[in-house]
């Protein structure tokens, strides 16, 4: 029986196959996959997905970058222009 907060997900042994891992390894990154989709799509902070993932908050932010997300809940778009509305401001 599962204890509350903790889940059981069973899988065919041929995905481990498929991917090449090692079971630990498969459960690691599927924690943080889910952690990646919950924070980018909003419904967990970046604190509460590293925990979800297993990790640091620290680790999890970089862990963002890797997969090309911000912590900060900005598109790149919305960032870049910000950093141009900033070169713009601070050369007035």
């Amino acid at each position: 029986m599962n204890t509350p907060g903790e889940q059981v997900i069973h899988y065919p042994e041929a995905i481990l196959w498929a991917i090449d891992k090692e079971p630990d390894e498969f459960e690691a990154e599927a924690r943080l996959l889910l952690a990646l989709t919950l924070y980018e799509s909003g419904r967990l902070s970046t604190e509460l997905a590293a925990q979800l993932a297993g990790m640091s908050r620290f680790a999890f932010v970089f862990e963002l970058g890797k997969h090309g997300l911000s912590p900060f809940r900005a598109t790149a778009a919305e960032l870049a222009e910000d950093v141009e509305n900033a070169r713009r401001a601070s050369h007035r």
